[in-house]
């Protein structure tokens, strides 16, 4: 074999050696791509379903305009104990409503405001976590104008899967009253 003949084969394993590095390279560079697009579809995938859940939220909740404003502002009985009366049926269906249990309630009628017309009711309700806002919300939102004035929220005693225990929540509320003229 000639020395011309080594240098070509010399050069030709050179070439053969530079184009496998450079399909090694581009197959590690493409490999790479590829992870990374997967990642970013994984992130957006759950984004989209983050964006999902929330309008679901967002269509539970209605808006304040979409409330409807029907009704007294006032509770509404011939007499303070039948308002008391209304208000703790406000309150029962409100939280019925969101799939609550009423425990316990009691109607002050000479609260800490009942000079100036207020009843208040204190109430305690066994309530998944996610439909205290719910319920808040309806409270607020609707006719007769009613205040939650306090709220206290107990987490459960349960061990394990606490995110669909029932949480016992104690509320006070509080609406104004006017005796029939």
């Amino acid at each position: 074999m000639s020395e011309v003949e080594a240098k070509i084969r010399s050069r030709r394993r050179l070439a053969v050696l530079i184009y496998a590095v450079t399909l090694g390279a581009l197959a590690t560079i493409s490999a790479a791509a590829l992870t990374d697009l997967r990642s970013r579809t994984r992130s957006a995938a759950a984004a989209q379903a983050m964006l999902d859940q929330l309008e679901r939220r967002g269509a539970a909740h209605p808006t304040a305009d979409a409330v409807a404003m029907s009704g007294s502002p006032l509770l509404e009985g011939p007499t303070l104990t039948v308002a008391g009366a209304a208000l703790q049926q406000r309150v029962s269906s409100a939280v019925k409503k969101v799939g609550g249990e009423v425990v316990s309630t009691q109607v002050e009628l000479d609260g800490p405001h009942a000079s100036e017309g207020f009843i208040t009711l204190s109430t305690n309700v066994l309530i998944e976590q996610g439909a205290i806002q719910s319920l808040l919300y309806d409270i607020e939102a609707g006719m007769p104008y009613l205040f939650v004035d306090a709220l206290s929220i107990q987490s459960p005693q349960a061990i394990g899967d606490t995110a669909n225990a029932r949480m016992r929540v104690e509320l006070d509320v509080s609406g104004k009253w006017a005796p029939a003229k």
